[in-house]
């Protein structure tokens, strides 16, 4: 059986843009033969459509397009991914096959976690499907239906089944694809059953989709593989005899019970035209450092493109964070839709704006420079009063950084591109950020990364181009918001090298302080990261939204009340 996943990008709401594209696979899959093609989860809709959902008129505009669709599946069969209001929502998948809708499936396993909410929209389905197509018997699964090893992945073993069809929309994060992959594989292998997965690909809102669609043989072996991040329809050839023969020679299936439950659906479908060109093959896996690049671009890309925006502009402080940021954007956009302003105060060191004009230089971005210290002069002229008998602090420190936001926001205002803010995760999670300052902007692209994750891009995005992109200078720089003579972060902060590790123990894994401290490291510094992480709530609350990569993102995979006295403990 020649099979064809179709992963492709969507946009939630925009089903006639979603249904073009789905069009436009099955035209290609037709026209390389394939007998049977899977799109990504929620397809015709997009994911996740989130209180859309709560519409009436969004469900029944949802199964409009897909009658639509059918009319053009006469040859072969598709499984398309779409929302259904029947009393109730569901999250389901159609077969499609001679022009008609012949069958429907029903999303079982409804994940409520982390970035999940589907148990808040959709009525979970009680039943398996299994489909007669051409003599085949297939299997229709929905993401997490098949993450887990029982009911729903047992049930698959029991039917007995050829092949797997499961339409996925499986959210990014760093090492998540190899782990999916490895339990893809042992499904298959447990259920002597060939197993095809096709997933969503793009950006939406604050999460990226990989894609990396793959097709497993009844072996458990992996023998197609799609791109990461991009569009692909992947074409395999799946050897049915396969299955057959692994049930005779490994008959451990002959214990599972047979039920009338699995009795197939018999899909009346007219053939494929004849197979044409060879079958796709395995795409190899990017390095950590290129998949998590090709995330934050595909995540900067998409939240600018599908929201309208012409183009992005930063604050270009010659330091890393921001050096970063617009490198990604370049590589995202264009450098012709990159605007970089520098915003020197007194504080500001030529070496600073000398940094600043040689990134923008070696990213062909516009540059300019706006000096900032008559503004502050004119705020701490109107504030002497109201300041008068106190000295001078963070209140001070802070003017400049909420004068550069204003200044950034109004050039938006004047121009239209979105301003990107360029904090990375380990300064959002102690608050070690201005709110209303360089928290300003319309997405933060580095709010999941780490400040170590930063170093880490910027020198591979230099070993691969071959040349300083990021000049080396800025790297090697201790890193400082010079808002203050000679600030360093290493004067409000622990060394990064402590703080991250500590920030991904006590957010990502939620160790408890006394268990960080067991871990060897030091009690105080512990004491009082988990401390400023639990005052930052609020601050985080105010900013922007930012790309998920790590297991647990703020925002969606982690609420924390911001009136909370349980604290760190």
């Amino acid at each position: 059986m020649r099979v064809a996943c179709a992963q492709i990008n969507t946009v939630v709401g925009d089903l006639e843009g979603n249904l073009a594209r789905v069009r436009g696979a099955l035209a290609h899959a037709r026209e390389r033969g394939a007998s049977l093609v899977l799109t990504p989860e929620l397809a015709l809709t997009g994911y996740p459509p989130e209180d859309l959902l709560l519409r009436p008129s969004f469900g029944d505009a949802s199964r409009a397009a897909l009658e639509e669709l059918a009319g053009d599946v006469t040859e072969g069969t598709a499984i398309v991914g779409f929302v259904e209001h029947d009393e109730d929502v569901h999250n389901a998948a159609a077969v499609l096959a001679d022009g008609r809708v012949q069958a429907i499936y029903r999303k079982r396993f409804l994940p409520n976690y982390g970035v999940f909410d589907e148990a808040r929209y959709f009525q979970a389905g009680t039943h398996p499907m299994v489909l007669d197509i051409d003599g085949a018997r297939v299997g229709i699964v929905i993401c997490e239906d098949i993450w887990y090893p029982a009911p729903v992945a047992a049930e698959l073993a029991e039917a007995r089944l050829d092949l797997i069809a499961c339409l996925s929309a499986s959210p990014f994060h760093l090492a998540k694809g190899d782990a999916r992959e490895r339990m893809l594989q042992t499904r298959a292998y447990d259920s002597s059953a060939a197993l095809a997965y096709c997933n969503q690909v793009g950006g939406q809102d604050d999460l990226v989709f990989d894609g990396r669609s793959a097709v497993i043989d009844a072996g458990g072996d992996l023998i197609a593989r799609s791109p990461v991040f991009e569009e692909d329809l992947l074409i395999a050839d799946i050897p049915l005899d396969l299955a057959a023969g692994r049930r005779l020679r490994e008959p451990l299936l002959r214990r599972l019970p047979v039920s009338d439950a699995y009795a197939p659906i018999i899909i009346a479908a007219s053939p494929a035209p004849a197979a044409t060109g060879d079958p796709d093959a395995i795409t190899p896996s990017p390095t950590a450092e290129g998949e998590l690049w090709a995330a934050l671009v595909t995540g900067i890309r998409d939240y600018v493109e599908k929201n309208g925006f012409p183009g992005v502009i930063l604050g270009l402080s010659g330091g890393i964070d921001s050096a970063l940021t617009a490198a990604l954007a370049a590589d995202a956009l264009g450098p012709e839709r990159v605007r970089g302003v520098a915003m020197p105060s007194v504080f500001t060191s030529g070496q600073s704006t000398d940094d600043a004009a040689a990134l923008a230089a070696s990213l062909g971005v516009r540059l300019d420079i706006i000096p900032i210290a008559p503004v502050v002069d004119a705020f701490e002229a109107q504030l002497a009063d109201v300041f008068e008998g106190t000295d001078r602090d963070v209140a001070e420190e802070n003017l400049q950084a909420r004068v550069r936001g204003t200044l950034l926001m109004a050039i938006s205002n004047k121009h239209g591109d979105m301003v990107l803010a360029t904090g990375n995760k380990s300064e959002m999670s102690v608050g070690y950020s201005t709110i209303y300052g360089d928290m300003a902007g319309g997405f933060a692209p580095l709010r999941d990364v780490s400040k170590t994750w930063v170093y880490r891009l910027a020198s591979w995005r230099n070993q691969e181009a071959g040349r300083e992109v990021i000049p080396q200078a800025t790297i090697e720089r201790p890193p400082t918001a010079e808002l203050r003579p000679d600030q360093r972060d290493s004067d409000s902060l622990p060394d990064y090298g402590v703080l991250d590790p500590i920030l991904e123990l006590y957010i990502e894994q939620d160790l408890p302080p006394a268990a960080i401290v067991e871990r060897g490291f030091p009690d105080d510094a512990v004491a009082r990261v988990a401390g400023l992480v639990d005052r930052a709530e609020y601050k985080r609350r105010q900013g922007p939204p930012g790309i998920k990569t790590t297991p647990r993102a703020f925002g969606r995979d982690r609420r924390m009340p911001i009136t909370n006295r349980f604290g760190a403990r």
